[in-house]
């Protein structure tokens, strides 16, 4: 089974829930569904929702950049197209048990290319299910997926959050990246944390002041800027 291995960064537990739901711009509650489960009421009583989305160990109670990744493509599938939770998890579980991959949805490379028959058959087969069909959550994913850098295995690596709209194809300017800045988000090829930039900003210091005081272009101190308002 191909598993990652717990001291690789990637899969440390290193982000809180509020943390992880910033960044991502994921409700709160949403995202503790996906990672925990949830309890819920029917006619015949009350259910459990199981968890799509497994933590580093039973007992960690922050998420790992894996998990981080896992829950950013989720929502593509989830949020944006509304795919049912019982029919994600089903594909999930073949994936886990007939393929032995663990931590499916940071496999970009499975995501990403159409020669992996078999997954994505049962990707095909979720996809067509949705209420927007096939090509447009296709597309979804392909921007979402687009947000994620893979290593030479396939497994995400770094993850670059919107900025601005999901829907467009914006700038990769912020990176979250396990081995820079405890995995902070920050401005890409710098090591600058935007939410530094931003509370700069907030205190009163101007964009062109602290692109100066940082030797950074002001655009990508305005996108920093922006990322942290709009996650808020």
């Amino acid at each position: 089974m191909q598993k990652l291995e717990y001291l690789d960064l990637r899969n440390l537990p290193a982000y809180p829930f509020v943390d992880a739901a910033h960044y991502l711009r994921v409700p709160l509650d949403t995202l503790r569904s996906w990672v925990r489960g949830r309890h819920y009421e029917t006619n015949k009583g009350q259910q459990f929702s199981e968890p799509l989305i497994e933590l580093p160990t039973a007992e960690a109670s922050e998420l790992s950049f894996t998990n981080l990744v896992e829950a950013h493509v989720l929502r593509a599938i989830r949020v944006e197209h509304k795919v049912r939770l019982d029919k994600i998890r089903k594909a999930l579980a073949f994936i886990r048990d007939e393929l032995g991959i663990t931590h499916p949805l940071a496999r970009v490379d499975f995501l990403k290319t159409d020669g992996k028959s078999v997954y994505v058959e049962h990707m095909q087969s979720l996809l067509d299910a949705s209420s927007g069909g096939q090509i447009a959550i296709r597309e979804t994913l392909e921007i979402y997926l687009t947000r994620v850098e893979a290593d030479e295995q396939g497994i995400a690596a770094r993850l670059f959050p919107f900025v601005h709209s999901e829907i467009d194809r914006d700038e990769r300017v912020i990176v979250i990246d396990p081995a820079v800045s405890f995995g902070r988000p920050v401005i890409a090829g710098t090591g600058i944390p935007s939410r530094i930039l931003a509370d700069l900003h907030r205190a009163g210091d101007s964009i062109q002041e602290l692109a100066e005081d940082y030797g950074c272009a002001e655009r990508l101190v305005q996108a920093a800027v922006d990322y942290e308002q709009r996650a808020a």
